[in-house]
């Protein structure tokens, strides 16, 4: 006789749709449930047919990505998602669509929705539900399917890295403006900082708002008022640029005086900064399968991507003299 999905789906008590990623190498099962998967699969001694494998890579669902109003489309990380995305999609036959933040205003919506931004998004969530359309936040949004690269532990390894070049005079550049990113990002690099005896002083916690404009404005306006530090976490790479020109501009020499880190690990030409790399193709990719799972009528996940220390020019032990 015979084995089916079905079967195995009993005999493992999960979901069809379960042992389908299973048998596909999707990635958004549990480990736990993954093997359990596969020894029943084993043990009744179901063999996969690669043709119909082939045929259930295929999908006739549409993906839509909502876009808050105020996020930039001309942002790098934005043209980077868009691009990780249309590319996941494209390979498992989706098709992908962009929507504004009215999501109402639709006479009819996409199989899953994509909210880009973690903030003001909890009206477009209402409507979905609502509507019963699985969304997935590319963002922190407990309670919800999100996936989000881990950014606390990025501001550790921010802190960890400059701690060890010996530095003890810090500033964190970011956004008093309610962002999931800086916040976790900020949380992740004082508590290192703490634990290890230091911290950001007041006049040292400054706002780039994710641009490189108000992050040059930031670090000048710091600096002319007498402010010193010789390390710097942006909790962007934009920022992380604008702080560079700032200090060029004031012929602060960066490494050698102050030392820059940023997050993200854009593609800049001409830039070898020391930054936190995150995963965007793996981002996007958790993001299209976390909407692949709703549209099967899994419970929502929350996906946190690891992230690296990527080391470039932009970091150096400190100056023997404070400047």
């Amino acid at each position: 006789m015979k084995i089916t999905i079905d079967e195995i789906a009993r005999v493992s008590g999960v979901s069809k749709g379960t042992v389908s990623r299973v048998i596909n190498g999707k990635t958004t099962v549990a480990a736990a449930t993954r093997e359990k998967v596969l020894e029943v699969m084993n043990s009744l001694g179901f063999v996969p047919d690669p043709a119909a494998r082939e045929l259930s890579m295929r999908s006739k669902h549409t993906i839509g990505i909502s876009i808050g109003q105020r996020d930039s489309r001309i942002s790098p990380y934005f043209a980077l998602i868009w691009r990780a995305l249309a590319r996941e999609t494209q390979e498992l036959g989706i098709q992908f669509i962009e929507l504004h933040e009215d999501l109402p205003s639709y006479i009819r919506l996409p199989n899953a929705v994509l909210l880009f931004s973690a903030q003001h998004t909890h009206k477009r969530l209402d409507y979905l539900k609502s509507q019963n359309i699985p969304a997935v936040v590319i963002g922190h949004e407990p309670g919800h399917a999100f996936v989000v690269p881990d950014d606390h532990r990025g501001g550790q390894l921010a802190a960890e890295h400059l701690i060890s070049l010996g530095h003890q005079q810090f500033a964190f550049l970011g956004t008093r403006i309610p962002s999931q990113a800086a916040e976790d990002r900020r949380n992740g690099f004082v508590d290192t900082l703490q634990k290890a005896g230091f911290s950001v002083q007041d006049e040292h916690d400054l706002e780039g708002h994710f641009n490189t404009l108000d992050a040059y404005r930031a670090i000048r306006k710091a600096w002319e008022a007498g402010h010193r530090f010789t390390a710097l976490f942006a909790a962007s790479d934009e920022m992380a640029l604008g702080a560079i020109g700032a200090l060029q501009d004031l012929d602060v020499q960066v490494p050698q005086q102050v030392s820059v880190v940023g997050f993200d690990g854009f593609p800049f030409p001409n830039t070898q900064l020391t930054t936190i790399l995150q995963d965007i193709s793996r981002i996007a990719h958790a993001a299209v399968q976390l909407a692949l799972s709703g549209i099967e009528g899994e419970d929502p996940q929350g996906v946190y991507v690891p992230v690296q220390l990527q080391k470039g020019a932009t970091t150096a032990a400190p100056p023997d003299v404070s400047h």
